[in-house]
């Protein structure tokens, strides 16, 4: 199986992605780091087919730590997907409004309550384990 590299490059905020493999060139652009590298998994599936499962090594700068870095970096900073928070939000929206609701009824705050395990008042003694050289 050959190798399909997909290569990066930066303008501004725009990135371009060139996939060459098996004796085949694409390119393609994206706005941000993450649309760029769905962008190579589409060119990926052009080049080496539907169904295929080829080893892409995806380098910026000739390096693919530097790749890994960057594009974790802009996954890390994203956050989550947007449709999984609006539902994140609309849950918390909904029991904001029955806890006011609850506070108007009764007239006093409520607080909310959290579940505490009980911890043992004598401590057990742990089995030691010792490590050797040799």
């Amino acid at each position: 199986m050959q190798t399909i590299t997909a290569k990066y490059v930066q303008r501004d905020e725009d990135w371009t992605v060139t996939v060459s493999g098996l004796g085949k060139t694409l390119k393609g652009e994206a706005s941000g780091i993450i649309a760029a590298r769905d962008r190579a998994d589409q060119l990926v599936e052009e080049l080496a087919g539907e169904g295929a499962n080829p080893t892409v090594v995806h380098l910026l700068n000739g390096s693919a730590y530097e790749f890994t870095s960057t594009y974790m970096t802009a996954r890390l900073a994203r956050g989550p997907e947007a449709p999984e928070s609006s539902k994140d939000e609309e849950a918390s929206d909904e029991a904001r409004d029955a806890s006011d609701k609850s506070e108007e009824e009764s007239g006093k705050p409520v607080t909310a309550t959290v579940p505490r395990k009980e911890l043992s008042r004598e401590p057990q003694e742990a089995e030691r384990r010792y490590a050797h050289a040799g």
